[in-house]
């Protein structure tokens, strides 16, 4: 029979295998943090902090935006690369990548536009350039777009970089104000990991358990979609040949349906050692947080329907560009729309809505405001315009 697990405590078993049940303190390990959640995706957006850096701050708010940009730059401890997006991952993880490359590689060689762009680009005069002149942005090119420009559009030689990337002859070097410098991989990686030769079959092993794990219960769609780095048919084939060691478990959504799916052996031992109390700790979550980031679990686990709009034009808008959950122990309580104020040091309330049902007391602004203030120190500013119930917008 399978394991059943009712909504209050597979909500907690959730939150705390993607680190927010309780707030962290102490000095942040960054890449324990990282490691735990298998990668921590990049944004280029920095509506207020961008999304990398409020997804680790999330998880220990000593932890600071240089942190990151100084560990990537050692080239020892993690590594840059693409799950379902540009991502940063725990450079142990190299040897499981390599296959992920070939896939990639051969992906993008059947897309006729990035055929007919590299043709442009001569891919042998970008590897000799950074092999002399060591690591390269996309400003030491020549930046014409050929022909009429269109959304999206990026030169030749951009898309040359980045093919040589995903392929994995290029690296990431470093960043510097969040431009990529681009070097030769076996400058940036080390040997140790370089050198390891791990078979198709284990890289897939590999991918599908650690996926499990960092999602404690899934299904395999879930587990695919996790690193998308393995198809349907392979999550399959693992499945085949490890679910004697595999927990079937039913999970209950909030409106009290059960969902079909598949935990670690040590799924009961998970669950016995989640706290007994949901943390009342508030937080404001970034959009692309983990923890929110597949919103068909985040709607069935929490009842929260939620999605980003940054690509919706604004009229067609439900809500605003960029708008933050609010969580509150087990429980989404609102939503958030901020934008930092650089210019005058500020961080502004854009928007605020109360989830429906949710009564907001005074303690619960006071959280929510030292929640603000916080998040404003983070992202260097001086101050922030707060909120109270007579000055919702």
């Amino acid at each position: 029979m399978p394991l059943e697990i009712q909504n209050a405590d597979v909500k907690k078993l959730w939150l705390n295998t993607t680190g927010l049940a309780t707030p962290s303190s102490g000095p942040p390990d960054i890449v324990k943090i990282i490691t735990d959640l298998g990668f921590v995706q990049i944004d280029t957006i920095q509506n207020v902090s961008r999304a990398h850096h409020h997804i680790l701050w999330s998880r220990n708010q000593n932890y600071r935006e240089h942190m990151l940009d100084d560990h990537l730059r050692n080239k020892e401890t993690i590594f840059e690369h693409f799950t379902h997006d540009a991502s940063i991952i725990p450079m142990e993880f190299y040897p499981m990548w390599t296959r992920q490359f070939g896939r990639l590689q051969k992906w993008l060689d059947g897309i006729k536009r990035y055929q007919s762009i590299r043709k442009q680009a001569d891919l042998n005069l970008i590897r000799k350039r950074v092999k002399d002149e060591g690591p390269l942005s996309t400003h030491a090119f020549d930046s014409t777009i050929v022909g009429k420009k269109k959304m999206w559009s990026r030169p030749p030689h951009k898309v040359a970089l980045d093919y040589l990337w995903y392929a994995g002859e290029l690296a990431t070097s470093h960043r510097e104000n969040f431009r990529k410098y681009y070097d030769l991989s076996h400058r940036v990686i080390p040997e140790r990991y370089r050198e390891q030769q791990i078979s198709n079959k284990d890289q897939i092993d590999w991918l599908c358990t650690a996926a499990l794990d960092r999602m404690s219960f899934g299904t395999f769609q879930d587990i695919k979609n996790f690193w998308d780095a393995t198809n349907k048919t392979e999550v399959e084939d693992w499945y085949n040949r490890n679910k004697e060691s595999l927990v079937p478990i039913k999970w209950q959504t909030h409106d009290g349906r059960w969902m079909d799916a598949v935990a670690p052996t040590d799924i009961e031992h998970r669950l016995s050692n989640l706290p007994r109390r949901a943390s009342s700790h508030l937080k404001i979550v970034n959009p692309f947080d983990p923890a929110v980031r597949d919103r068909t679990r985040l709607k069935n686990l929490f009842g929260f329907d939620y999605k980003i709009e940054i690509f919706v034009p604004a009229a067609k808008r439900q809500w605003g560009y960029y708008v933050y959950p609010i969580l509150e122990g087990k429980r989404f309580i609102g939503r958030i729309e901020l934008k930092a104020d650089r210019k005058e040091g500020k961080l502004n309330v854009i928007n605020f809505w109360p989830e429906p049902g949710v009564k907001w007391s005074a303690t619960r602004y006071d959280k929510l405001n030292a929640e603000l203030i916080r998040f404003a120190r983070f992202a260097k500013l001086d101050s922030t315009a707060g909120i109270t119930p007579n000055n919702l917008i």
